[in-house]
């Protein structure tokens, strides 16, 4: 997959078959978009071209909303979508001034003069233009104006899989990982650096690694106990993370990500790993004592260890 920050390497394309959109998640239906453009794309002898947009566009228009988390960093929806088979991606700067765009300006700026497109493929509810104000009738008026064909992915196709990135978001919230894997078709991860912490789980029998997600707009899942996968400078490793703010022994109510991974004690500080989540274990709790944490935790790993 070829990576594009401007229309200028945009060039040299058989037959631009285009999808637009975010994309956050890259999931089960984003999936039958991708597959449905490839399919056009070999019909045509053509090529798949996916359109998004950076910043995040709820960052610009709303700048002051500090709530706005996403299911992928830049880097990781643009490997979901080479895996998923784009040719593709061009990530298109968004702007207060693109906003204002009206559809027909975006049509002919982007989509005509931009992209050269063929086939333009959207989904039966996409909006496009100042104020969201173009949809699929327009984008068709349109496309006969400038030449291009249109095909409107329709609700079936789409919706069969029941899936959104809101629900997703939603389900992540509330910790619910096998719902989440079932929609993405694939499990959560989040990848970070490992930091110094406080050392409290060495002092009785459970180092973790602190992790400092590399993404500030990551959204990571409900507090709460996790059976987790690792990869750590290159092998895989299975453990046990902890996402919240340890009230057993935390004054600062700060929040953390932290994992103990299986059969593991080497220093990592400053290495960057990632951590898959395979499913919830148990909400986060304050136990009476640095004891019976312990027995939890030990009761932790024994359910982390039946589930994988």
């Amino acid at each position: 997959m070829r990576i594009h920050t401007s229309f200028e390497s945009v060039v040299n394309i058989a037959n631009p078959v285009v999808t637009i959109g975010t994309f956050d998640g890259v999931h089960l239906g984003h999936i039958a978009i991708i597959s449905r453009i490839s399919e056009i794309a070999k019909e045509i002898g053509g090529e798949t071209v996916l359109l998004t947009f950076y910043p995040h566009p709820r960052m610009v228009l709303h700048p002051d909303d500090h709530q706005i988390k996403l299911l992928h960093a830049p880097e990781e929806k643009a490997r979901k979508l080479e895996e998923a088979g784009i040719d593709h991606l061009v990530i298109y700067p968004f702007s207060k001034e693109f906003s204002r765009l009206s559809p027909f300006e975006y049509v002919r700026d982007l989509i005509v003069t931009g992209l050269h497109a063929h086939t333009v493929a959207v989904g039966y509810d996409h909006r496009f233009g100042r104020n969201r104000e173009g949809d699929h009738l327009g984008l068709v008026e349109l496309s006969e104006t400038f030449g291009f064909q249109v095909e409107e992915i329709p609700a079936k196709m789409i919706d069969s899989n029941n899936v959104s990135s809101t629900k997703i978001r939603s389900a992540l919230e509330s910790g619910m990982i096998q719902e989440a894997s079932q929609f993405l078709g694939y499990r959560y991860s989040l990848t970070g650096k490992v930091i110094k912490g406080d050392g409290i789980g060495r002092t009785f029998g459970y180092p973790t690694a602190n992790i400092e997600v590399n993404y500030a707009y990551k959204l990571i899942p409900a507090n709460g106990i996790y059976a987790v996968e690792t990869i750590v400078m290159g092998k895989s490793y299975r453990g046990v993370a902890s996402i919240g703010v340890r009230p057993t022994i935390n004054n600062k109510n700060l929040r953390s990500v932290e994992v103990f991974i299986f059969d593991f004690n080497e220093d990592i500080y400053g290495e960057n790993i990632q951590m898959t989540f395979v499913d919830y274990i148990r909400p986060e709790m304050k136990f009476g004592s640095i004891d019976e944490l312990k027995q939890n935790i030990a009761n932790d790993i024994i359910k982390a260890k039946q589930l994988f």
